[in-house]
């Protein structure tokens, strides 16, 4: 028995590190486990192998005073207990996300969190300048919120290999396959030889780095934990692989409270699993992830069923090459959960259309979408002659959204209460407001009106902002009641707020 007395702040991650045995193989002939008891919770979480030797396990608390803990498994025949304590949270750490009001999100300290994400799935298995410089981006950002995988991914622009790989093993020679044929293998490519037996810690322990340093930055990692775009075979994996896999993701991942799980990036395009498949890997993260973390699965072409319980929201990719966020008030009425559009195409220039619109229309989805009561995600997809696209690799920034998604995100964090309610009104304007608050925002896209016309009541005040969501800027056009006249500049993509006046 060893005594432990630790510090540490509510929502953060308790770790311990106990030697173990070696002798057979021990990623899979032998557990630990972890049961930590306060005052207001019990919790017993499973633990991991951390290679030399070394058995982890990990711990969020959720409430402050003292904690005991066990620690027990064939790993050893000893055990490990004793007490730490919690203090409160400070600064930024507000806890984990999670679903407010049917349709919105908030931290579990109460907090509103409106998401603007953005998508860079393999930046942080790039060189370490790489990262760090994407690291400094998002710092100067206004994304609190980043989509990436946990497997190397294979496709246009991004045909280079990891700094590592999540099994011992080697990979097949990429210099071998043709420029015709490099895209066709889909993890088929001849010469990997892997042990799906044995994990590779390096491979995970970077990544927890990597968590931390979004923590640290108010950023969630929301891990797609599996995807197509694969020339190793990781996406070829049998059931049972596929179960300790996800066993030890969880086991390693879940106690950091910035992550959100996505089972799949397009999981229609994995035809080797079936729903059946994907149902196991959902019911694995209900059984295992004991803090009850964001989950979703993400779209090609047909969505997932949303309605399914285990989902928290829906995470959205296109169906329209024109539309997307024109549906999320139908979407929320469908699924009754948040609607999240990971996915409404990226700003950029490459030759798919998914990756090439402007950011004048990136930022208009932006707003069309958050005023029907939904979240839209952000991506980069500009040419480079390094292939070096912020969408895959991270990087810099080069677009025109990110600003003004800066500006978006002020105007979001002003909203009263948790979130926007789409509000039908004038057939030609998007309007959102809040319930039972006097709070009315209006959006015009690219339609242009030069006045619009508004009357509440006889008696109400309201202050009333003409917002150009383009240029940025906020205009007071003071207070108004009554039957009122707002002049706007006849241009595109503007807006108008209009509160009541508080004397």
């Amino acid at each position: 028995m060893t005594e432990f007395i630790q510090k540490l702040e509510k929502w953060d991650t308790w770790e311990i590190t106990c030697p173990g045995h070696t002798d057979k193989n021990p990623f899979m002939d032998y557990k630990i486990q972890g049961t930590f008891t306060g005052d207001h919770e019990c919790k017993t979480v499973d633990g991991f192998y951390d290679g030399e030797g070394n058995y982890v396990v990990r711990f969020m608390p959720s409430f402050e005073g003292i904690y005991q803990f066990l620690i027990s498994g064939s790993f050893s025949e000893k055990t490990w207990e004793g007490t730490f304590e919690v203090l409160p949270a400070l600064g930024n750490n507000h806890g984990p996300v999670h679903v407010a009001n049917t349709y919105h999100f908030a931290y579990e300290d109460g907090v509103p969190y409106y998401s603007i994400g953005t998508t860079c799935y393999v930046w942080e298995l790039q060189s370490e300048e790489l990262q760090k410089q994407t690291l400094e981006t998002l710092k100067n950002s206004a994304f609190n919120k980043i989509r990436f995988c946990i497997l190397p991914k294979h496709y246009d622009y991004n045909l280079n290999e990891p700094i590592s790989y999540p099994y011992i093993g080697t990979p097949c020679d990429s210099t071998k396959l043709t420029s015709e044929n490099f895209m066709q293998y889909n993890g088929r490519a001849e010469g990997n030889q892997w042990d799906y037996t044995r994990f590779n810690p390096d491979h995970f322990r970077h990544i927890e780095q990597c968590i931390r340093q979004l923590r640290d930055l108010s950023i969630e990692a929301d891990l797609i934990v599996m995807h197509p775009y694969d020339r190793w075979g990781f996406s070829l994996m049998d059931r049972e692989q596929d179960e300790q896999y996800w066993n030890y993701v969880i086991a390693r991942f879940s106690a950091y409270r910035n992550v959100w799980w996505s089972l799949a990036n397009e999981y229609d395009l994995m035809p080797q699993k079936s729903v059946e498949d994907w149902e196991c890997y959902a019911g694995i993260i209900c059984r295992k992830d004991k803090y009850n973390h964001l989950r979703s699965i993400h779209n090609c072409r047909p969505f997932y069923d949303y309605t399914r319980p285990w989902i928290t929201h829906c995470s959205i990719q296109r169906q329209d090459v024109y539309k997307t966020a024109e549906y999320v008030d139908e979407w929320r009425e469908r699924y009754q959960k948040p609607v999240v559009l990971d996915e409404i195409a990226y700003e950029g220039n490459i030759q798919h259309g998914w990756g090439n619109i402007s950011g004048k229309e990136l930022v208009r989805r932006f707003w069309e979408a958050s005023l029907r009561g939904g979240y839209a995600g952000h991506g980069e997809t500009y040419m480079n002659p390094n292939d070096i696209l912020w969408w895959s690799h991270g990087g810099v920034l080069h677009g025109e959204s990110p600003d003004r998604l800066k500006f978006l995100y002020q105007i979001l964090t002003e909203t009263p209460g948790y979130g926007l309610t789409p509000l039908k009104q004038a057939w030609d304007e998007v309007c959102a407001t809040v319930e039972r608050v006097s709070y009315y925002l209006y959006y015009y896209g690219f339609n242009r009106p030069s006045f619009r016309e508004f009357y509440f009541d006889d008696t109400t005040e309201f202050d009333v902002e003409v917002i150009d969501t383009w240029d940025m800027d906020i205009e007071n056009r003071g207070i108004c009641k009554g039957k009122f006249k707002v002049e706007l500049p006849g241009k595109e993509y503007m807006a108008i707020r209009i509160r009541k006046h508080q004397a």
